[in-house]
C-alpha cells in the first residue's frame, strides 16, 4: 500500500517528495527492484540509506533500512536488501518504507516504472455477465 505519492519538485532543488512511501512493518525484508550494483550504504539525514545503481541510468534508494549488503555488492531482482526500520518522518504507521528512483539527476516516480500509477485497466472476464 502507498502511503504517500510521488510529488516532483518543480526545481531541482525545490520542495517535493522524491519517492513513494511504502506501507511497511519494522523487520519487513526490502527486496532490490532489479539487477544492479550496491553504490551506497550508510546515513543520510539521520537515516540509512541504500543506493543500487541498474542499467539504463537508473539509480534505486531505500530508506530507512537495516542493510544486509555492502557496498560494491552485485544484487540481483528480489534479492533481501536489509530490513525496514521504524522511524520515517511523516510515515503516520508503524513504519514506512521510502523508495526512490532517478535516472541521472532527474528524480522519477517509481510507481511509473512498475506500470501502477494511474494504469488501471479491466481485463476481459470469461464469465456469463
Amino acid at each position: 500500500m502507498v502511503a504517500k505519492y510521488f510529488d516532483a519538485p518543480e526545481t531541482p532543488y525545490g520542495a517535493g517528495h522524491r519517492g513513494v512511501d511504502l506501507a511497511a512493518v519494522p523487520g519487513q525484508e526490502v527486496l532490490a527492484a532489479d539487477a544492479g550494483v550496491v553504490v551506497f550504504v550508510g546515513p543520510v539525514g539521520g537515516r540509512t540509506v541504500i543506493s543500487v545503481d541498474h542499467d539504463g541510468g537508473l539509480r534505486t534508494t531505500y530508506e530507512p533500512i537495516a542493510p544486509k549488503v555492502a557496498v560494491g555488492e552485485q544484487v540481483y531482482r528480489g534479492q533481501v536488501l536489509g530490513t525496514v526500520l521504524a522511524g520515517h518522518p511523516g510515515c503516520l504507521l508503524a513504519a514506512c518504507l521510502h523508495w526512490g528512483v532517478r535516472r541521472g539527476d532527474e528524480y522519477v516516480d517509481p510507481l511509473a516504472l512498475t506500470g501502477e500509477v494511474g494504469e488501471y485497466r479491466l481485463k476481459a472476464w470469461g464469465g456469463d455477465r
